[in-house]
């Protein structure tokens, strides 16, 4: 029997080949189901999934047929909310800034494991008065494949609003959508993820404006240093630091400068993860909870 040899310099190439082939086939099926949904309301944060997914929206029906809804709230970093006024005036499509006043709602500061919920909850009804508003179809958002492997309680919000993912509906990874982005050309394929301030302060801790406040400032003057992905995790006296395992030893040499800018926050001990930085990584005591000790 006739075997199929493969030279070994040509394997990394077929796979590149294989993967592009995949990507293109779930890209082709992305626009199948935004065009068949006509108008879409954007939950718009400036983040890399939703930046992908506007860009496509806007390539598939039209930028007349597409409205990107910008959060504003002390929740997120200030960098955020501008880049992502940016990226839609460079797309030519309509925006709109509403206000969520998470921090007037118990339910919220409260922070239980069900906290993203009551945020959600929030910004999708607010949504949907302008989905009605404008009469356009759908309300979409940018929660993609890897997304079903976190804690994600606002999942039940969008249920409510029948808020749709089409990443997740069809497969399309954090990976693609960077390695897609990088092809297509939005500024966006090498952003570093973010999320909300809230999700620095462990469940249980009342968040406030004055902790978001220090840890947002504290995070800017990391990414100042130069560091890519930056995460401070806010336990009152104590700020838990993460950053990419790769740039952990370079944060250690940076700790004088590090430890005296902290402090001026009010943080009185500053430690390192050396796990480093990794998605949802304040979930992990809900994860371990669920297995029963």
């Amino acid at each position: 029997m006739n075997k199929l040899y493969i030279i070994p310099h040509l394997k990394g190439k077929i796979k590149v080949e294989e993967e592009n082939r995949t990507m293109e086939e779930k890209i082709k099926k992305l626009k199948h189901l935004i065009k068949n949904l006509g108008s879409v309301i954007i939950s718009y944060s400036g983040g890399v999934d939703s930046s992908f997914l506007l860009n496509i929206a806007v390539e598939t029906i039209g930028k007349e047929n597409v409205i990107a809804v910008i959060g504003i709230s002390d929740i997120f970093p200030k960098e955020e909310k501008d880049f992502a006024e940016k990226f839609c005036a460079s797309c030519g499509v309509r925006y709109i800034k509403i206000k969520t006043n998470q921090l007037q709602n118990k339910n919220f500061i409260k922070n239980l494991p069900d906290r993203c919920f009551w945020c959600k909850k929030e910004l999708f009804e607010k949504m949907e008065k302008i989905r009605r508003k404008n009469k356009f179809n759908y309300i979409i958002d940018g929660t993609n494949k890897n997304d079903e492997n976190d804690y994600r309680p606002g999942e039940k919000a969008k249920k409510i609003f029948n808020v749709l993912s089409p990443l997740k509906e069809v497969d399309i990874t954090k990976e693609e959508i960077r390695r897609y982005s990088k092809k297509i050309g939005p500024p966006i394929w090498n952003k570093p993820q973010m999320s909300c301030l809230a999700t620095r302060i462990p469940y249980g801790e009342k968040i406030t404006k004055e902790c978001l406040k220090r840890i947002e400032e504290g995070e800017k003057f990391l990414i100042s240093l130069g560091f890519k992905i930056v995460r401070i995790r806010d336990y009152e006296e104590i700020a838990r630091i993460e950053v990419d395992k790769n740039e952990i030893e370079k944060l250690v040499k940076m700790k004088e400068k590090v430890v005296k800018k902290l402090k001026t926050l009010g943080y009185k001990y500053i430690t390192v993860d050396l796990d480093g930085y990794r998605t949802g990584s304040m979930n992990e005591v809900i994860k371990i909870s669920n297995r029963g000790g």
